[in-house]
């Protein structure tokens, strides 16, 4: 089962990858990472279809898909 991994430390909350999931299971949590940014996270991987447009569109290579 496909599921995404998130490097919070290197995060800075643009949202990208929130805007492009079509499963819509990505979202920004309360937690702050070390720079002071909301991470992104996902809220039910059971969902996601390892289509890494998340992971395409972030600017800072902060997810990686494992399958």
């Amino acid at each position: 089962m496909p599921r995404p991994v998130f490097n919070e430390k290197k995060c800075k909350a643009c949202e990208r990858c929130v805007s492009v999931c079509p499963k819509k299971i990505l979202v920004l949590s309360h937690d702050l990472n070390s720079n002071g940014y909301a991470v992104a996270r996902c809220i039910d991987e059971t969902a996601c279809i390892g289509c890494a447009f998340c992971a395409i569109m972030c600017p800072d290579a902060v997810i990686e898909i494992y399958k």
